[in-house]
């Protein structure tokens, strides 16, 4: 029986409390180490304090343009109408299928006003976009891109990893390799594949299709979620052998310890810093701030029918506590705090760019072929990278300076979603790693406003030297 969400809140209150609650330092410095040590990242070291929250502090010395950090997501979703551009693994997000495949379904969801390149203006009769200047590609051509009919000059110097189906067969997540299809499907898709093996498909279409009419960040709130429950359930199940292979008489854990293995779970997530999605997003441009509480409420609003959608699609007794509101609220805010862009580099924009470099005696004769493909997608389109959301454990707890000594910036070879952290000066070790999460060559006034929805007040040196 699926209760309301009020009932969970109150119900659950104690339970929820903990789970919000500040996890106990030595437990989180264990934590960090540890993810430290999976990220083969010795040179750095989360520090922890009471009063100050946590830093990423580095042990070695570092030059610009040195890689200070990759860091793996916790958590991240691709945005939903990103996906109508760039064909992706759904777990570690590098392009997948082909040049020929990735172009060829550009052209197609173009066609049908689904691709990015679309928003720019209305179709004329013809279905063409008129607000821009392109030349249209016949069906057949575009048909034989995506079934590998057609093959492009050049294209297989930029070879991808073939596509991988969902193992659900949900015909919405696709894979770079099996590998990648039974990782996502234990850590987060088995509750959330919309194929035959779904739980209540219903329902969680209706989620998602609310969550791409209203804000797509409810999508990977949704798999934090899942990965929750599934993490849950697999300690649950280690706990029942451990039990058994200690002949104990009752194999039935009690809800304290039910409760323990929730909190276990939860682990990841009680690192990453939170507020209520409703309190801490931003106030857009548009909206007067005389109807500031009025806009909040509506975003708490949004949020519980998003959760009650969820609710009916993946709902799990012994996982009550993370259908609350007060749960699911911070999550979002989670990511709205914390959230590094996911972002991954076009092959196509490659491709086309090499094409470009080709000597001119070779060019002018490619160039038939690939410049109406060019001209159809748009100069300013046939570049769309992957764009995301994602949560990463160790990039979270850089803190901000407006004078940053590191930025998240991809080099030519970081080719999927993971976070990399370059530095932008020398540092010497034992200084603190910082990152701006804003635009830190605005005016001073900017600045700290955009950053009074973060809950801090920026002591940073610039600050204090533009401070009037």
């Amino acid at each position: 029986m699926v209760e309301t969400v009020s009932e969970i809140d109150s119900r659950f209150s104690r339970q929820i409390s903990a789970l919000l609650s500040a996890p106990d330092l030595l437990q989180l410095q264990a934590y960090f180490e540890a993810l430290v040590a999976d990220r083969r990242c010795n040179g750095l070291e989360v520090k922890l304090d009471s009063k100050n929250g946590k830093g990423v502090y580095c042990k070695v010395n570092f030059e610009e343009g040195d890689l200070i950090l990759k860091d793996k997501m916790l958590v991240g979703a691709q945005h939903c109408s990103n996906k109508f551009d760039c064909l992706v693994c759904s777990y570690c997000f590098q392009f997948i299928g082909s040049i020929e495949l990735q172009i060829g379904r550009k052209l197609y969801f173009q066609e049908l006003g689904l691709s990015v390149s679309d928003e720019c203006g209305p179709s004329d009769e013809s279905g063409c976009n008129s607000s821009v200047s392109k030349s249209c590609i016949p069906s057949d051509v575009i048909q034989s891109l995506m079934d590998g009919r057609m093959k492009l000059p050049f294209s297989d110097k930029f070879a991808l990893p073939p596509v991988v189906p969902c193992p659900g067969g949900c015909g919405e997540a696709f894979y770079c390799s099996e590998l990648c299809a039974e990782a996502d499907w234990k850590a987060f898709h088995s509750l959330l594949c919309t194929g035959s093996s779904s739980r209540d498909k219903g329902a969680l279409l209706e989620f998602l299709k609310h969550a791409n009419e209203t804000n797509d960040i409810f999508i990977p709130a949704a798999k934090l979620i899942s990965f929750l429950i599934l993490r849950f359930r697999e300690l649950k199940a280690a706990s029942h052998i451990e039990q058994q292979r200690k002949k104990h008489k009752s194999s039935n854990l009690q809800y304290n310890d039910i409760f323990h293995r929730l909190l276990e779970a939860w682990k990841p997530v009680s690192v990453g810093y939170k507020k209520s999605w409703w309190d801490c997003i931003s106030l857009p441009e548009d909206i007067d701030p005389c109807d500031e509480s009025l806009f909040r409420k509506e975003i708490k609003e949004l949020a519980f029918e998003s959760l009650q959608l969820l609710k009916h699609a993946i709902y799990d007794d012994e996982c009550a506590p993370l259908f609350s509101l007060d749960i699911y609220g911070h999550i979002i805010g989670m990511f709205e705090l914390n959230n590094l862009d996911l972002v991954v580099a076009s092959p196509v924009e490659d491709y086309f760019l090499y094409i470009d470099d080709l000597p001119d005696s070779e060019k002018e004769e490619v160039q038939k072929i690939t410049k109406p493909l060019v001209d159809a997608l748009g100069d300013d389109f046939y570049s769309v990278p992957c764009q995301g959301t994602a949560f990463f454990p160790l990039q979270s707890c850089m803190n901000h300076s407006c004078a940053p000594n590191a930025k998240a910036f991809k080099r030519e070879e970081d080719r999927n979603g993971e976070a990399t952290i370059i530095a932008t000066r020398s540092i010497l070790a034992g200084e603190e790693i910082t990152i701006s999460y804003i635009d830190e060559d605005l005016p001073f006034e900017e600045r700290q406003k955009l950053l009074a929805d973060y809950g801090f007040h920026c002591k940073c040196p610039k600050c204090l030297a533009d401070k009037p």
